[in-house]
């Protein structure tokens, strides 16, 4: 279900396409799961309105349940929230109808993700910008099969999307410079700060992030030190405000896989994931989402 917008038509700029330079007033995203909740939070306190589309309409509401959390520890830091009805979710993509933003935030996988984009730009008007938040997929293969791929781009948000500061506006071969001027300001407008990469493995952020994980899980694998003193050695040695092995249980140890298997196939062998990865990962041990991944997590 869409709801209907009764606050007054925003002062939008415009840049050389005719694309909103200013905040989309409406956004959609497509998966409620924790980043694509992660998204839709940070879009609502920016001022938008934002619609979620879930597989269900169970799924509908758990994405609800965790939006309405996540702006309720913002209340409990200070945040003014924005009015209840300026969120809407449901389990059919014509809902995006008039969104000038929607981001896919299905997982990692790369059949999922070109058939939510496709049933995404079937919904959505021609004038609006589609981008994915994958961390690893490229952007061109993905794409391929979109009937306007000059309007779509990456826009890689990190885990928890709360807290982290960094989007990655990842570009396309067919990207036109205006989307991603409009795109970079975007992520502006919701208080955090874009780096620009071109399309490649892994783009800047996950090619490094993961080449580090990995190299930490094979050190914890061969007993050279603990997960704590991994960790630690690269806290307080390198002042990383988190250890890789504790990123890597935050970000989940399935994603960061998904991420290695996707890079090993693009680069060889470094980016090979270790046995123990894959072992916790087949034991359901996915990090925090599980309770257990490197470290023990409580509820």
């Amino acid at each position: 279900m869409t709801l209907p917008d009764t606050r007054p038509t925003p002062d939008v700029r415009t840049g050389d396409a005719g694309i909103p330079t200013s905040l989309p007033a409406r956004v959609g995203v497509l998966g409620g799961g924790r980043m694509g909740a992660g998204i839709a939070h940070a879009f609502l306190l920016a001022g938008a309105r934002v619609h979620v589309v879930e597989r269900d309409d169970q799924a509908a509401a758990a994405a609800r349940d965790r939006v309405a959390t996540a702006l309720e520890r913002s209340a409990a830091r200070g945040r003014d929230l924005p009015d209840a009805d300026t969120l809407s979710v449901g389990s059919d993509p014509a809902g995006f109808a008039g969104a000038g933003l929607i981001v896919e935030a299905v997982p990692e996988d790369r059949a999922l993700k070109i058939d939510a984009l496709t049933r995404i730009e079937a919904a959505v008007d021609a004038g609006a910008v589609v981008a994915s938040n994958t961390s690893s997929i490229s952007i061109d293969a993905l794409a391929a099969s979109l009937r306007r791929p000059e309007r779509f781009l990456g826009l890689h948000f990190f885990n928890p999307v709360p807290a982290s500061a960094l989007v990655e506006v990842v570009t396309g071969a067919a990207t036109t410079p205006e989307v991603v001027r409009a795109a970079t300001d975007w992520v502006e407008a919701i208080g955090k700060s874009a780096v620009v990469v071109r399309d490649a493995p892994g783009f800047a952020s996950s090619r490094l992030g993961v080449a580090l994980g990995l190299e930490a899980i094979r050190m914890l694998e061969e007993g050279v030190a603990s997960a704590h003193d991994i960790d630690t050695a690269m806290e307080l040695g390198y002042r990383h405000p988190m250890g890789p092995l504790r990123t890597t249980d935050v970000v989940g140890l399935d994603v960061r896989l998904g991420i290695a298997e996707e890079l090993e196939r693009a680069f060889g062998a470094r980016f090979a994931p270790p046995a123990l990865l894959r072992k916790l990962v087949a034991e359901g041990h996915l990090g925090r989402k599980t309770g257990r991944g490197f470290y023990e997590w409580s509820a």
